[in-house]
């Protein structure tokens, strides 16, 4: 694996983004959105995550993390195991779920092909974590993740798209408590 898609500095920023095999979507539903923000919560408490940004769209996640002093690839890797397992309950015990079965089936599927799974796989290998080392980059990934759900047609205005931190860079209360870079 090259070494661009690796975690470096525990004391620095990254960008990163974890997407659904095949690109599923998922996170159209409100059950399946609250089991990150949970997560996310539950990391945040206990395992040393920083959030400084992020945005759920219907089949992936965008990021802007650090870490106060646990390893960050460790974080990342417990956050997407625990997901994958919790959404996989959520989905499977979902009898409203009209594409249970066809989701399910990719899911398998790609837990089959891939060695370091057993039987099921939600995330994608790589998280493609991306070292902010200026406060230029920052900037430009923190715009990047809150025009998403504009660029998607979702919303008129970032702040107005609620599974994302950018209702907190206009002075209104989001969904995750996130740190700030004074």
């Amino acid at each position: 694996m090259s070494r661009k898609y690796k975690f470096s500095d525990n004391d620095q920023l990254y960008f990163i983004t974890f997407t659904v095999v095949g690109w599923v979507d998922i996170f159209i539903r409100k059950e399946y959105k609250d089991i990150l923000l949970d997560s996310w919560r539950y990391c945040q408490k206990e395992k040393d995550l920083e959030i400084y940004a992020w945005c759920i769209m219907t089949s992936h996640v965008h990021m802007i993390v650090g870490s106060k002093g646990r390893a960050l690839d460790k974080i990342i890797g417990e956050m997407k195991s625990f997901t994958s397992r919790s959404l996989r309950k959520a989905i499977e015990s979902n009898q409203l779920e009209s594409r249970r079965k066809w989701m399910i089936s990719i899911m398998k599927n790609a837990g089959l092909q891939n060695g370091n799974n057993r039987d099921w796989q939600l995330w994608q290998q790589h998280n493609h974590p991306i070292e902010l080392v200026t406060e230029e980059m920052f900037y430009q990934k923190l715009e990047y993740i809150h025009r998403n759900p504009v660029k998607a047609g979702f919303v008129k205005n970032e702040e107005d798209y609620l599974y994302s931190s950018a209702m907190d860079f206009y002075d209104k209360k989001g969904l995750i408590e996130l740190c700030y870079i004074v």
